[in-house]
């Protein structure tokens, strides 16, 4: 391994995610021209079927929306018109967040109630943020529930994620998109931590994206799509991937490969083609019952939704 050497200090939890994500001697290198390639083969897919969008009123493309498009077609549509509702649960994921972000850069160290508070403090000052409202608005017992489950969150990262050093390049949030025909269609996406970058056209970035849930395959899709848009961007595309679970402490690490990133450009031609179908109204949406019926708003009415709701219970009444 080089830069994310084991050594004094790291406990087993951290010596375990150097071992997964550290830098190889040799890191592996791509083709000069497989950005522009992956471009013009979304382009070129795209391009006909989105020919009436415009870089005035672009058609933006999230990972979040391309996990819904390729669940269930009808829960999709139907969170597109909903405005979400935050909770104390769901709510503690981004509190965590932000105050892991603030972590990476506070000069010397910081206890997690210290990160947690000046996290709660600056996502209510932000406008920008759909949270701020609710978060304005909890009571002194919701705030204190809020607060209790971010710092556990917290602490689990700074007990098994190691002290990241300046010489490993750790960035936070950081922002990509990529335009595609003309900019009528917008690729979005925000890395929670990047470490290291490529050299030449050698790969050496490591992207990770912090989960406060359980593991689900989509997550791994989350991360292709991210390594598509770096690709694209820079024109080396990332390392290696890896979903970092906050409760259990444990990564799960993918390499980069063309394969991985042509497999990524599939996934996202045919998850903008049906987005734009649907979008026209040119068939009705499909059905998919899964997971996401379980706060689905349709599943008191969608027949599908209430046999998988059923099916589901009877799962976990067995134990399974």
């Amino acid at each position: 391994m080089v830069d994310l050497a084991s050594g004094p200090g790291y406990n087993p939890a951290q010596q375990a995610v150097i071992a997964l994500l550290g830098r190889p001697e040799v890191s592996p290198t791509f083709p000069a021209g497989l950005a522009a390639e992956l471009r013009d083969e979304m382009e070129e897919a795209l391009g006909p079927v989105t020919h009436h969008l415009t870089s005035a009123d672009p058609l933006w493309v999230s990972k979040h929306a391309l996990t819904t498009i390729h669940g269930c077609e009808a829960h999709h549509v139907q969170s597109a018109r909903e405005r979400f509702e935050w909770s104390v649960p769901a709510a503690r994921g981004t509190v965590a967040h932000k105050a892991i972000e603030l972590s990476v850069h506070w000069q010397g160290e910081a206890a997690p109630m210290d990160l947690v508070d000046e996290a709660l403090a600056r996502l209510v000052d932000d406008d920008r943020q759909g949270i701020q409202r609710f978060l304005a608005g909890l009571g002194p017992g919701d705030r204190a529930e809020l607060r209790g489950l971010a710092v556990d969150l917290v602490s689990s990262f700074q007990e098994c994620f190691p002290a990241l050093r300046s010489a490993w390049i750790p960035v936070t949030e950081s922002r990509v998109r990529v335009e595609l025909c003309g900019g009528a269609i917008v690729l979005s996406g925000k890395t929670d931590l990047s470490l290291g970058r490529a050299s030449g056209l050698a790969a050496g970035k490591v992207i990770i994206d912090l989960k406060s849930g359980r593991p689900s395959l989509t997550h791994r899709e989350d991360l292709r799509f991210y390594a598509l848009l770096e690709t694209v961007k820079l024109g080396v595309p990332p390392r290696q991937l890896a979903s970092y679970y906050l409760e259990s402490g444990r990564a799960q690490p993918e390499e980069v490969t063309v394969a991985l990133l042509r497999s990524a450009v599939r996934r996202t031609i045919d998850g903008v083609t049906t987005m734009v179908e649907l979008g026209r109204g040119d068939r009705p949406p499909g059905l998919q019952p899964g997971p996401t019926c379980r706060w689905c708003s349709l599943r008191t009415t969608c027949v599908e939704g209430l046999a998988e709701l059923a099916r589901q219970k009877e799962v976990d009444d067995d134990g399974w």
